[in-house]
């Protein structure tokens, strides 16, 4: 397929959504730059403009390389991310974590890129036609690329980051017609955990694991086994809680108690909490956020930009800003079920997943639902390594989406 042939056959819609939530974060961007201490030379508003440029030439390149190149390089791709990230142990602290690669002036972040190169090596050994779906071992490999490089990414201190690129494991698997017993297996025990804490939810969960497991397991001594088991997973939740670190726990008790601690750990989900209530359905207008500019509200161009925009362009604005993050996410979707090939279905369906967890923990955590982890919403928060793997994102599912193997 010729180059002017291929572009035809893009999905404009995609295209389109990517480039207006662009220039939304640029407006929420540039309010925040009127009132920085740094130079409007030095804000993060003209940086993330300096990394649209390398983003959008990455992009083109993503659409335009064979899907062929995708599938072969894969595993070589993963060995190569693999070693990126953990290159940032060989260097110095940055904000008490191993996150950056100095290249020059400029600070790369390895783990954006690993969150999509998994998915490339999921999506590879999960189409190969010869792998045995209806075994349960068939999928110890699969978690084995993703426990790697989320626990070197936990080391790092980047809990968001290594959340995201477990993110992608279920939907793939599902998308590849492993047997739902299998996707209990893999949750339930994680699910056990989470809510041992709480008698109301653990015995919730305990009545819905007999309806669950009287579907999905048909075999009534497997399921008692099961059942039981995961029970017991319980038991390990006050384990897991230690090994916790103290500003962990805090974030997560604070959550639920923000009086705890109102100026330490909870301080940051108060004024984000106080940001989008203050803006209203209109907003305060443009520049005129007083959260924002008295800098009550920290890491506000990368980790709190819904509520920059919340505050200053109010509720409706924010709705509009969802209906365009649900029309990009239903698009890749669509394109995941047009596909007519499976390596291409499944990476779509795990890239989707990925820009739909970031939207969830991002915004989530602005509004206090979940404890405050560092992770930045696509296309609208600050952040070079970020945005050109968002850009290298939407090329590969534009990719993806044309119905060609070449």
């Amino acid at each position: 397929m010729g180059i002017i042939e291929k572009l035809r056959e893009a999905n404009y819609v995609i295209i389109g959504v990517a480039f207006l939530l662009f220039l939304i974060g640029l407006v929420g961007l540039s309010s925040i730059a009127i009132h920085q201490d740094d130079t409007i030379q030095t804000s993060s508003f003209l940086k993330q403009i300096y990394f649209f440029f390398p983003g959008f030439v990455l992009c083109i390149i993503m659409f335009y390389l064979p899907k062929s190149i995708f599938h072969k390089y894969s595993y070589l791709a993963y060995g190569f991310i693999i070693l990126a990230i953990l290159v940032p142990f060989t260097g110095e602290k940055i904000a008490g974590t191993y996150r950056w690669i100095d290249i020059g002036p400029l600070g790369i972040q390895p783990s954006e890129f690993a969150k999509w190169i998994v998915v490339l090596v999921l999506a590879r050994y999960l189409s190969d036609y010869n792998i045995d779906l209806n075994r349960f071992r068939t999928l110890i490999i699969p978690i084995i690329v993703v426990v790697i490089p989320t626990a070197i990414v936990i080391k790092q201190s980047d809990l968001g980051s290594s959340i995201i690129i477990l993110s992608s494991l279920i939907p793939m698997i599902y998308w590849s017609r492993v047997n739902p017993y299998f996707i209990f297996l893999l949750i339930g025990p994680i699910i056990s955990i989470l809510t041992a804490s709480h008698s109301v939810s653990f015995t919730i969960w305990g009545i819905s694991m007999i309806g669950i497991l009287y579907v999905v397991c048909p075999n009534l001594i497997r399921g008692v086994i099961t059942y039981f088991s995961f029970l017991l997973f319980g038991l390990f939740s006050p384990w897991i809680w230690s090994l916790l670190s103290p500003y962990q726990q805090k974030r997560i008790l604070t959550l639920l108690n923000p009086e705890l601690d109102p100026l330490g750990s909870a301080y940051q989900l108060i004024q984000s909490q106080t940001a989008i209530g203050s803006g209203g359905l209109f907003g305060k207008g443009w520049g005129n956020g007083t959260q924002t500019h008295l800098k009550f509200l920290p890491v506000q161009e990368s980790d709190f930009m819904i509520s920059v925009l919340g505050e200053e362009m109010g509720f409706g604005f924010i709705a509009v800003l969802f209906c365009l993050f649900a029309l990009l996410i239903f698009q890749i979707l669509k394109l995941a079920s047009e596909s007519n090939d499976r390596f291409s279905s499944l990476i779509l369906i795990g890239l989707g997943t990925i820009i739909l967890s970031h939207i969830f923990v991002n915004t989530a955590m602005a509004v206090g639902l979940i404890p405050v982890k560092g992770l930045p919403l696509p296309f609208i928060s600050a952040g070079g390594s970020f945005l050109l793997s968002c850009f290298m994102m939407i090329g590969l599912i534009l990719n993806m989406g044309v119905n060609t193997f070449e």
